[in-house]
């Protein structure tokens, strides 16, 4: 998440092929592929990719249910090595668990391999390299894949050794900010609109690069937005991605593209004037050929954004009544669920709290400017809010973790932000076939730290620096414990282990740890 000259975590928990000159606003584009084989559904037995598998369902398979989750209890903590106050925090991510090693990555870049079964840290592979996050590692073939806020690299599973190393920023308003996508011997990463020095000031494009995984040779790039940014090089900037691909059985992938900016806009060029029209591909679902990068279907669900509303959750792919569906959401609050074959809108959920500002963008693109706020306003999802992390899905239910918090725009690029403690949150469940909610939880502080599935339980963290285990069937609280610091990363669970991390500590008291909580026997 980018808020005009403040530099504020993406997600706090966000080339060869030329853009084409597309006008379609919220439906699908492109071309659409005749056929297209329903993405795997079996879950996953333990926690081996980011977002649990390939089609980052988060959802796994394992013991802790809501009749032993009580048995929980701390099994070791690990210190988060050069730890910050600072910004947005020290851990984003979610770590990643291979052959008894569980893998993750601070928001300095730092990569650390630990036992499991003991807590012993195994390596750590140090690049003091600062980032916005969310961050995070894959680990496939033997290697550890990640990126600092310019690089990708792959490191020795076994060592920590760095194995081959690639700069993939092309300009000073670009870095690199989350977790790659393996399959198949590629590795994607994308490039976002800024960096530790500035976000959303010009010039920054986001860009997705498909790398050999024994290598780092660039096999393809697909540029989200046009290389003149809608006409100002200097002013305008946009795309990026947040989390990895999914990918289906084909190997296609699935991708979300984040916003454009200025945002609002400037004094000179109020409400996004300096990038008229809806500033494709940003805000958008893209799926993507493998072999080339050429785009198969895109559906933008927030043209010419200018509340930096990304769409910023990694589409989730599964099959709903037999039918391949991808499901994404952002910090516009809602949830979308789409075909995957066609890229036709399915159904469209609003999360969390809004306020009436929903179609703001639309008048700003529209010039009509009689139906827009005056300031000073507040807006409810604000810069962080909304739909902030993952989401996860089981068979029937998708699970959103929510951020109640709003944003006092002051003026065209001036905001007021509250605390981030003053902030509330929601976990919500979402019947996939319909997109009727369920159920929704309210939570005493902002759900940074996405949804994670095992049998009856889904998991969440909370800025607070809570941990919750809540009953899938009927919305209730199973079981929570306290972090040792305020968090706004998610959980992994493989097995009998919960890890999460307290990572941002905000008092004298607090310590920014990594934790692994082990059902008793």
């Amino acid at each position: 998440m980018k808020t005009g000259g403040l530099r504020t975590a993406s997600r706090l928990t966000i080339t060869a092929l030329a853009v084409a000159g597309l006008t379609l606003v919220g439906g699908a584009g492109g071309a659409v592929p005749a056929q297209s084989a329903q993405p795997s559904i079996r879950v996953a037995s333990g926690w081996t990719a980011p977002n649990g598998d390939k089609n980052n369902t988060r959802h796994v398979l394992g013991p802790i249910n809501s009749h032993n989750v009580n048995r929980l209890s701390v099994a070791w903590t690990v210190p988060i090595q050069q730890a910050t106050t600072d910004w947005p925090g020290n851990d984003a991510a979610t770590p990643v668990v291979v052959d008894g090693v569980a893998y993750t990555q601070d928001l300095n870049s730092n990569v650390y391999a630990i036992d499991l079964h003991s807590g012993k840290l195994l390596w750590t592979k140090l690049y003091t390299d600062h980032s916005a996050g969310p961050n995070g590692v894959n680990v496939a073939d033997g290697k550890v894949f990640g990126a600092t806020e310019s690089s990708v690299f792959a490191l020795d599973a076994r060592t920590g050794t760095q194995l081959w190393s690639k700069t993939i920023t092309q300009t000073s308003g670009e870095g690199v900010d989350m977790a790659p996508g393996v399959n198949d011997g590629t590795v994607y990463v994308s490039t976002v609109a800024g960096n530790n020095v500035s976000f959303d000031e010009g010039n920054g494009k986001g860009v997705l690069w498909a790398l050999d995984e024994a290598t780092g040779r660039t096999k393809w790039t697909w540029q989200q937005v046009p290389t003149a940014l809608w006409g100002n090089t200097t002013l305008n900037s946009g795309g990026g991605m947040w989390g990895p691909p999914s990918f289906d059985a084909n190997g296609d992938l699935y991708v979300s593209v984040g916003n454009p900016g200025p945002f609002i806009g400037t004094s000179l060029y109020p409400w996004g004037a300096s990038r008229p029209g809806p500033n494709l591909y940003t805000n958008s679902i893209v799926k993507l050929s493998a072999k080339t990068g050429r785009m198969l279907w895109y559906n933008q669900v927030e043209p010419h954004d200018v509340f930096d509303w990304d769409l910023n959750i990694t589409p989730v792919l599964t099959t709903v009544d037999h039918r391949p569906v991808a499901l994404v959401a952002g910090k516009m609050g809602d949830v979308f669920e789409f075909d995957s074959v066609t890229g036709h809108l399915l159904w469209k959920t609003p999360v969390g709290v809004h306020n009436g500002h929903d179609q703001d963008n639309l008048f700003a693109m529209r010039g009509q400017t009689s139906k827009l706020p005056q300031f000073p306003f507040t807006v409810f999802p604000g810069v962080l809010g909304g739909v902030m992390s993952q989401l996860a899905i089981d068979g029937t239910t998708a699970y959103a973790a929510v951020s109640d918090s709003g944003v006092t725009w002051l003026n065209q690029t001036d905001l007021q932000l509250p605390s981030l403690d003053s902030g509330t949150g929601e976990l919500v469940a979402l019947d996939l076939e319909t997109g009727r909610i369920k159920w929704s939880l309210p939570l005493p502080s902002s759900a940074y730290g996405a949804a994670s599935v095992v049998n009856d339980l889904v998991f969440t963290t909370t800025f607070d620096g809570t941990v919750y285990a809540v009953n899938t069937r009927t919305g209730k609280v199973a079981w929570q414990a306290k972090l040792p610091a305020h968090a706004n990363s998610p959980v992994a669970i493989n097995g009998r282990y919960v890890l999460a991390a307290g990572g941002w500590p905000m008092a004298s008291n607090e310590t920014a740890q990594i934790v692994a909580y082990r059902l008793g026997d």
